[in-house]
């Protein structure tokens, strides 16, 4: 155990979760090797999966860490483990969020859902995603550049082409929307002309948080009625509200909603720094949300934790 006095100059942290899209092949390995806590993550993740889903994990291609079978509850079970590590580390948490998928992992950590419990409903979460949507009828691209009430306001005017819409407020000048592919192409257009500095077109399977997923509301609201929600031990912003959630009717509801509904993360970000918060771990795969914060909030430190030395790092700084 570290000595406490280390982990205590981070009692006004967040912990940070990733969604879909972190992943890659060997994810958390080093973890799995080193630490007794992160191994019995993974173990219970294949006791209740089964073996596959940590062969994946662990020495799958990145094409199958894409099936959202896989990555969903991959990107859990990383997310779990590393951040037992840190618990029992010492470190604590004063709050928590995680973008999309990674609400689950910011729930489980403050003890609203269990693990046993959030991974297979992550999975049926993914399965349903996936199949919301036929293929090549969806799309989500990111745009750059634009404020939100021009990039709201494109959409408005695409729309004339299908549903499209902001589905991921990810931070200052950069905004993800989301809709059937020939309305996000009519978007780009005009984002294009109407300066935007650069627009990606994502890779995904479906075209996530928009309206186009609403009949995945009534699925995820029947897995959910079969799980506990309790109280949450620690604040935990909701991606739908950008606001603290801790009552497990709520709870419920912004996840039954968040899979249609755009994650308004920069807000939920925002809503952290006045509680107080004034450092930042994002933990599991990727650098993705760490990078986000340096647009939404230089000023604070924020650290990524995916690698074993980096936790070496944390507990020396």
């Amino acid at each position: 155990m570290v000595n406490n006095s280390r982990a205590k100059k981070h009692k006004n942290t967040a912990f940070l979760f990733p969604g879909q899209g972190a992943q890659y092949p060997g994810m958390g390995r080093d973890f799995y090797d080193r630490y007794p806590e992160a191994r019995a993550v993974f173990e219970k993740a294949a006791d209740i999966l089964g073996p596959n889903l940590i062969d994946a994990i662990f020495s799958g291609s990145e094409e199958q860490l894409q099936q959202t079978r896989f990555a969903q509850p991959a990107i859990l079970t990383v997310g779990t483990a590393i951040y037992r590590v840190l618990s029992n580390l010492g470190f604590k948490a004063s709050g928590f969020a995680g973008l999309s998928l990674g609400e689950y992992g910011a729930l489980v950590a403050a003890e609203s859902l269990t693990f046993e419990s959030a991974l297979p409903l992550v999975q049926k979460r993914g399965i349903y995603m996936q199949e919301a949507v036929p293929p090549d009828q969806g799309k989500m691209a990111a745009i750059m550049g634009l404020d939100h009430s021009n990039v709201e306001n494109i959409c408005r005017e695409a729309q004339s082409e299908g549903v499209v819409s902001p589905a991921n407020y990810n931070c200052p000048g950069q905004i993800v929307i989301s809709g059937h592919k020939e309305a996000v192409d009519r978007a780009i257009k005009l984002a294009s002309s109407g300066g935007a500095k650069r627009i990606t077109e994502l890779k995904v399977s479906a075209p996530f948080h928009c309206a186009l997923l609403n009949p995945v509301e009534e699925k995820m609201a029947a897995e959910l009625e079969k799980v506990t929600i309790n109280k949450v031990s620690v604040p935990v912003v909701s991606n739908v509200t950008a606001e603290f959630t801790s009552e497990p009717e709520q709870i419920k509801q912004n996840l039954i909603v968040q899979v249609s509904n755009p994650i308004l993360w920069e807000q939920s970000i925002r809503r952290l720094i006045s509680a107080g918060i004034n450092s930042f771990i994002g933990l599991g795969p990727g650098t993705s949300l760490s990078r986000l914060m340096k647009r939404i909030a230089p000023e604070f430190e924020t650290f990524a934790v995916e690698k074993v030395d980096q936790v070496d790092q944390l507990l020396n700084h």
